[in-house]
């Protein structure tokens, strides 16, 4: 942890993103490698009931974004997921966010191009062998780590068109499918009754198949219009629908392609159940297509599982970093991932930070499967703190404009945050156990960190560090309930039977959530905001 200013030695960020930008950045986040993989994860984990649990993962993301569009529209800023807890909570709570962030976001980008070179090894088999990338797959991935590395290091303007052209592909290959799937003629209603019913894992399999199942990582990218927001030309204005458009378009696409995934599956791949489809395809929906006779339409997705995921991976790269300059913002991190270069207004240092750590990921993490349940554990986690930050704000920042105003926060704020605590949980101990702890890691590198400017009060203060009891003792708790909860979800030692163990969560979920909203408290940032609000109210009166 290290000093430093707010403010940038280089350049200044360029506010170039239009709504239609930011859209296509948080919907090119969304339609990644989720929708290539996700139908068949979901669909031999839970059946045709994951038709479901695409819904249920869709709701649950959509009463997050409710509560983070408020918020983006309010603060724009970037790295916002790092910022809006600093004005909330201080210091303490905002470092372990972006703790928690850095170990999502930053592992996006690798294992999009994983995907991408799995897809490849149909081209050129030498780069997949045994369930995970060769030494050749790994190169190649590291390649297409450094395509996104150049695409956002030659400015935000040429990463914002770029990324929208790659996503409206993105987005027009998987409408396709579904379109020529469902009217195939193969389409068949009795698939989503027969072979075991309409739940042959049962109705715990439906609700742990969102983290598991990449549901809710398909999901997750919906955050990078916020991530951007320092970067938008009409911050207040399009933020917040960027996010609410990209999450009710990815919601749509994902059902649909889940439902034609279990209407059209042949009855021959389906002779061991649902289950038994977990070691038939490699690439789901091309050889799907393949063995419905869709020769032309095969070709086309495959190669639009290299096409995106790459884009996927791209987007992920610009809001990691912005993620790392927001930390560096908030002084945890050295100044120089402050550095905005004066001509293409990217940061940098941040930038190839976010490289450098995602090339880390590419080695004990050599395939899409091994990454991806940590990925979704640990973003979900950093979204708990935005019904908590918005409830907080509006009790210590009540005079701030906030072009969307979420209507039945008293429900949403406490329904989101319960939401997001059950897909943690849902997560199972094995994945749990090594998020959670390496989150609270976080603790340790804090206290390190802060023992060394002690006497910077104003930032380090002893209050910023009451006011985050709480999130340690949440993560201790939820890290606790998996151990002892229901088998269904992984728990080594069941003292909590299923479906007991969800109702023992939400109560302690909404006994954590009341209790993080009182730890709020007015922060440096939230003093110097309000007297700017007070400034500007009085100008616009004289």
């Amino acid at each position: 942890m290290a000093t430093n200013t707010a403010t940038s030695a280089g350049g200044r960020l360029r506010h170039e993103l239009s709504y239609l930008d930011l859209t296509m950045a948080s919907l090119g986040g969304i339609i990644g490698s989720g929708w290539l993989y996700g139908a068949w994860k979901g669909g031999f984990l839970a059946g045709p009931a994951s038709t479901l649990s695409w819904v249920i993962g869709g709701i649950a993301v959509l009463l997050i974004g409710l509560v983070y569009a408020e918020l983006g529209g309010a603060l724009p800023e970037a790295g916002g997921i790092v910022r809006y807890p600093q004005y909330s909570h201080g210091t303490f709570v905002s470092y372990m966010m972006g703790w928690g962030a850095l170990i999502a976001y930053a592992s996006v980008p690798p294992i999009e191009a994983e995907a991408a070179v799995q897809f490849m090894s149909h081209y050129i088999p030498a780069l997949y062998s045994a369930s995970s990338l060769t030494a050749l797959g790994i190169w190649v991935s590291v390649l297409f780590m450094i395509l996104f590395f150049l695409i956002n290091y030659f400015g935000v303007g040429i990463f914002g068109k770029t990324n929208t052209v790659w996503t409206l592909i993105k987005l027009g290959v998987p409408l396709l499918a579904i379109v020529v799937l469902f009217f195939s003629g193969h389409f068949n209603s009795a698939n989503f009754s027969s072979y075991g019913g309409f739940t042959p894992s049962g109705s715990s399999a439906v609700l742990a198949a969102v983290p598991l199942g990449g549901i809710i990582f398909a999901y997750l990218g919906f955050r990078q219009a916020l991530d951007l927001a320092g970067e938008a030309k009409n911050p207040q204005r399009d933020v917040p629908r960027a996010v609410l458009t990209a999450i009710i378009i990815g919601v749509v696409l994902y059902v649909l392609l889940q439902t034609v995934w279990v209407g059209t599956m042949p009855a021959s791949k389906l002779v061991h159940g649902w289950a038994g489809t977990q070691a038939l395809f490699t690439a789901p929906f091309t050889d799907l297509a393949a063995v419905l006779g869709f020769g032309w339409l095969a070709a086309l997705l495959l190669a639009d599982a290299v096409w995106s995921p790459s884009g996927t991976g791209n987007v992920y790269l610009a809001s990691t970093s912005r993620v790392m300059y927001a930390m560096s913002k908030n002084r945890y991190f050295p100044r120089i991932f402050l550095w905005v270069h004066p001509k293409s207004g990217v940061p940098v240092w941040a930038l190839f930070g976010t490289f450098v750590i995602g090339l880390v990921f590419l080695l004990p993490f050599p395939s899409w499967s091994a990454l991806v349940g940590i990925v979704s554990s640990a973003t979900v986690f950093t979204y708990i703190i935005g019904p908590v930050s918005i409830a907080v704000l509006r009790r210590t920042m009540p005079d701030m404009k906030r072009p969307f105003y979420l209507k039945g926060m008293s429900v949403i704020g406490p329904a989101a945050f319960v939401i997001a605590s059950l897909i943690i949980y849902w997560s199972g101990w094995a994945t749990d156990s090594l998020v959670l702890l390496v989150i609270l890691f976080g603790v340790v590198l804090y206290a390190y960190g802060t023992s060394t400017f002690a006497d910077d009060t104003t930032i380090y203060a002893g209050r910023y560090l009451k006011a985050g009891v709480w999130l340690v003792v949440y993560l201790v708790v939820m890290l606790a309930l998996t151990y002892i909860g229901s088998s269904n979800f992984g728990a080594p030692h069941q003292l909590i039977p299923y479906p007991l163990d969800l109702v023992v969560v939400v109560i302690i979920s909404l006994i954590f959530y009341y209790w993080a909203v009182a730890s709020g408290i007015p922060t440096y940032e939230t003093e110097a905001k309000n007297k700017e609000i007070a400034s500007g109210q009085q100008a616009s009166a004289d």
